[in-house]
């Protein structure tokens, strides 16, 4: 009997150990930004997005895991004033674009992370847009209590269309580009 309470014992310190190397990190929503950058052929805008929740999972200093959520509601142009800011705004909040009313939220999963070099991790996720979830790949770097990051997203990859010259060969100069850039920086 004494033997299995000793067992027993052990084993709880063993797996509250293991347990409390994992640490999941909440992300500052108010400090943390996503910019984008979407361009076409006759120029650019550039604008933000916020997030609506976010955490990163570190066992030790090693980035293990990452869940974030993006109000796509919060979709702003930020090279824009007045009435072009307003007509912008509204077009990429439509359904040309994407389509907040019924997709308030963007969804960011790690699924796979492998150490490149001291602080720098290459990330797998899952990026949902619109409801349709596919793989990206971007390298991330976190020192101290920051991570960044920048990758580019094909836009037509969740079904976002509008202007493509991929689909609209026809359209001249008023052709947007598919990818557009995010640049990314999370505080903890």
């Amino acid at each position: 009997m004494k033997n299995l309470k000793s067992i027993a014992l052990a084993v709880i310190v063993v797996l509250s150990t293991a347990s409390a190397t994992a640490q999941t990190k909440n992300i500052n929503t108010t400090t943390s930004a996503i910019e984008w950058v979407g361009k076409k052929v006759t120029g650019q805008h550039n604008g933000t997005v916020n997030f609506k929740d976010g955490a990163l999972v570190f066992k030790g200093s090693d980035l293990k895991g990452g869940t974030f959520t993006v109000d796509m509601t919060s979709l702003t142009a930020t090279d824009l004033s007045g009435e072009y800011l307003k007509k912008l705004n509204g077009h990429l909040k439509s359904e040309d674009f994407f389509g907040t009313e019924k997709f308030p939220t963007a969804k960011l999963v790690f699924k796979k992370i492998g150490t490149k070099s001291a602080n720098v991790y290459t990330v797998t996720a899952d990026l949902t847009i619109k409801g349709i979830t596919k793989p990206v790949v971007f390298d991330m770097t976190v020192t101290g209590n920051t991570a960044t990051a920048a990758f580019n997203v094909d836009r037509t990859i969740y079904d976002i269309r509008y202007n493509s010259k991929s689909f609209f060969e026809s359209i001249g100069d008023k052709a947007i580009y598919d990818e557009f850039e995010l640049k990314v920086v999370l505080k903890f």
